[in-house]
């Protein structure tokens, strides 16, 4: 018999659910069976800022883990995985992708805009404060950290201190918890972190059985928008900490040809902003191209951004927080 293969995860509860989902997509489609392997690494051991940790404080021991063979493949949050590639390892499969936009959630049911002024959201990520504070509603942000259970605690549970909390929707629909959604944001209030929503299965790139098995589970739209939202954080050379925030969509265009059938063209449009950690200044600019030049228009984006600013503004300590805040986010 066949040995189960061994994925690697973090131990919280969005990671093992996440993971899970892979595992049985995977078994469903090849008929290999998967055990999970839980990996703990030194996000989550430390209580530190994640920007003082370091990028890919949460991915690190699962890649040393593949490395030495101790697992056989991972599955990480694509958000948290630095842009430069990892010597030995490769991306196998980028499945179809969850609604990257964030959500809100309120005590009472209130959307963003029924919130008074003053009123206390938390949020980890210094992307979120940075355009909470852009949208001039005086609120104050709170900087929080630790599991979905816990932030949604301070909004929801007996001891909460908190009017709501801010977080990504992918995280919520992969628990089964959308129904505790007020409002999901509006890109154009709040655009998502670049590749947030979006899984990275990888393994080692000599596995070239593993290579093959694993690709049954790649969405092509979906890696085409993630290469895209991620060249361009790399071009920028900022890290999953920084001030800035990318949204691309593979859309079908019009057939080409005389008649309606002709080849459909599919079109990708990124969206992508830079701002100040004080939501003071923001440079927000968009982009359009098909998906098999993604990298090249998320480079070409970035370029665009940098043109106009866009290094004075992540030069400002970018990885600072804004007055009365501290980013200590986390995938969560």
């Amino acid at each position: 018999m066949t040995a189960p293969l061994r994925l690697g995860t973090r131990g919280s509860a969005l990671a093992m659910a996440q993971s899970g989902q892979i595992a049985e997509a995977l078994t469903a489609a090849t008929g290999r069976q998967v055990e999970l392997v839980e990996v703990v690494t030194a996000g989550d051991r430390s209580t530190a800022p994640v920007h003082r940790l370091g990028v890919g404080v949460f991915v690190s021991a699962l890649r040393d883990a593949l490395t030495a063979g101790t697992i056989d493949f991972a599955v990480h949050s694509y958000k948290d995985l630095p842009t430069a590639e990892a010597p030995g390892l490769h991306i196998a499969a980028v499945p179809p992708r969850e609604d990257p936009r964030d959500a809100l959630v309120a005590s009472g049911g209130r959307t963003l805009t029924e919130l008074p002024s003053g009123a206390a959201v938390g949020t980890g990520a210094l992307r979120r404060i940075a355009q909470l504070h852009a949208l001039g509603m005086q609120l104050t942000v709170t900087p929080i950290r630790g599991n979905v259970d816990t932030r949604l605690a301070r909004v929801l549970g007996p001891g909460a201190d908190l009017d709501a909390v801010v977080l990504a929707r992918a995280g919520l629909a992969r628990l089964g918890r959308t129904a505790e959604i007020t409002e999901t944001l509006d890109p154009m209030l709040m655009l998502p972190a670049p590749a947030q929503g979006a899984l990275a299965v990888e393994c080692r790139i000599d596995d070239s059985d593993l290579v093959e098995l694993l690709s049954v589970l790649d969405h092509a739209p979906s890696r085409a928008a993630v290469t895209a939202e991620r060249a361009l954080l790399a071009t920028l050379e900022a890290g999953c900490s920084a001030p800035v925030a990318a949204y691309a969509i593979v859309a079908e265009g019009e057939p080409t040809g005389s008649d309606a059938d002709g080849d459909v063209v599919h079109e990708i449009y990124l969206r992508g902003a830079v701002i100040s950690p004080d939501g003071a200044r923001d440079i927000r600019l968009s982009r359009t191209g098909t998906p098999a030049d993604a990298a090249e228009i998320g480079k070409a984006l970035a370029a665009e951004l940098l043109d106009l600013g866009a290094d004075s503004i992540l030069g400002q300590d970018g990885h600072a927080a804004a007055p009365g805040t501290q980013h200590i986010g986390s995938t969560e």
